[in-house]
């Protein structure tokens, strides 16, 4: 598995202090972007929070996940949360380890007693002392929030004096960019009062000793939940049902859990669960199988082999602007686009870190991961083996058919309703719930004229 080391510097460790005016939460960021370009440590917030505690326990979630490894546990190895602001709303993001789960706690309007944020994203410092610190927030006290550094103190003359270099696999970046397809699918499929929601999550398993029994189900009942063994209609997979366990940080302070997916189609299927908190939501979406991480679904690959999808996608990015909530109608409008051209670009922006999914919204949202996610398109192992047959001639086209070499087989892919089939062994075992296999990626490079490897076209 290829990786890349992530580089963090900041200032000072983020910090939790005791005041006369209350407690002071000091979250400091490392390098990110803004609308003013690239800065070292951006300021997003400062100013108080309406409910500190709920605050306190969504922050620690989302830390949970990043640390978390849900299947073949290692050593932890975290990546600090990344936190975007987008005028109206701060959002910690979160990915685990293993790829599987992907968290978000959106901090809204509300939440920060309705003062504005900056715009830009940057990683922040979540370090054990602060975890601990966090915890033991008990009462609504005022919780004064600043994230970013304090005026006049940017930087010692000395350079930073907290550094931290991580390992980032490339899957972990392809994972944000599938994550962010998937949700975009997903409809709401039931929504719990409280109760109903802390007696339902509360008998989950916290443990993953059934995570080797396959795909579970769930089915809206009255108002609330039950197991079923089988997708009947209306049906939502829960695979892995214990890593829901880090939800129940927040139950005590949850107003309804609402449950997002697809349609059954009786294979296994990602999922998210949303807790609405006062002022602020908390997400957690979950890959189809504990076993089976975002970066290999394939949903993006599509969008990378076309040349629209790359030159469309630099004409959109100049008109995200860091917006809480992107229209892909409006955008078409703005750009001159076609919807569905529009949607394309966004899914080639999502590779790059640069857009995100909002279940609650059912919109898009902008931000810059302050990391070089340009990898995830580079090492894509599917998108990288087809501009290879794309380039060296396997592939011979004849109407809907084509046939394309790989080794020493001959596969033959067919096209109908713009759905490409194929004779290899991935079709057979996925039948496109995964992504297209690098043979129909490769009869689509040949088909649109794509640039492939060499530049050979």
């Amino acid at each position: 598995m290829t990786r890349s080391v992530q580089a963090l510097a900041y200032s000072r460790p983020s910090v939790l202090e005791s005041s006369q005016a209350g407690q002071l939460l000091g979250l400091e960021t490392a390098g990110g972007l803004t609308p003013r370009g690239a800065e070292p440590h951006p300021r997003f917030f400062a100013g108080f929070l309406a409910s500190p505690r709920v605050a306190a326990r969504g922050l620690l979630a989302v830390a949970d996940v990043a640390s978390a490894r849900y299947y073949q546990r290692t050593l932890p190895s975290s990546l600090d949360p990344v936190v975007t602001g987008n005028g109206d709303r701060l959002r910690f993001e979160s990915f685990s380890g293993c790829c599987g789960v992907y968290a978000r706690l959106d901090v809204l309007q509300d939440g920060l007693d309705g003062a504005q944020t900056g715009r830009g994203t940057t990683n922040v410092d979540v370090n054990n002392p602060l975890r601990e610190a966090l915890s033991r927030i008990a009462g609504d006290d005022p919780l004064h929030l600043r994230v970013g550094p304090e005026e006049m103190a940017v930087t010692t003359l000395n350079g930073p004096v907290v550094e931290k270099k991580v390992p980032l696999p490339d899957r972990w970046l392809r994972g944000f960019a599938e994550a962010q397809v998937v949700s975009a699918g997903f409809d709401l499929r039931a929504e719990l009062s409280a109760p109903e929601a802390v007696r339902f999550l509360r008998a989950l398993p916290r443990s993953s000793g059934n995570a080797s029994r396959g795909a579970q189900w769930v089915v809206p009942t009255g108002k609330t939940l039950r197991p079923t063994t089988r997708p009947v209609a209306g049906a939502v997979c829960l695979p892995g049902p214990e890593r829901l366990v880090t939800l129940q940080r927040v139950l005590r302070h949850a107003t309804a859990l609402r449950v997002y997916g697809p349609v059954a189609d009786g294979a296994a299927a990602a999922s998210a669960w949303e807790v609405v908190l006062p002022g602020m939501r908390l997400t957690l979406t979950l890959s189809p199988d504990a076993s089976r991480g975002f970066s290999g679904e394939g949903g993006v690959l599509d969008a990378l082999a076309t040349d629209d999808a790359a030159a469309d996608a630099e004409l959109v990015s100049v008109l995200l602007a860091w917006e809480p909530r992107i229209e892909p109608t409006d955008l078409a409008e703005q750009s001159g686009l076609s919807v569905e051209r529009v949607r394309a670009a966004l899914t080639r922006l999502g590779t790059a870190g640069r857009v995100g999914y909002d279940l609650a919204d059912a919109a898009y949202f902008h931000r810059e991961l302050p990391y070089d996610a340009d990898r995830a398109e580079r090492h894509n192992p599917r998108l990288v083996a087809a501009r290879q047959l794309a380039g060296s001639g396997a592939v011979a086209l004849d109407g809907e058919l084509a046939a394309v070499s790989s080794g020493d087989r001959r596969y033959q892919v067919r096209e109908k309703d713009g759905v490409l089939s194929c004779t290899c062994q991935w079709w057979a075992d996925y039948r496109g719930r995964r992504g297209p296999c690098k043979h129909a990626l490769a009869v689509r490079m040949a088909r649109r004229d794509a640039p492939v490897a060499g530049g050979a076209r």
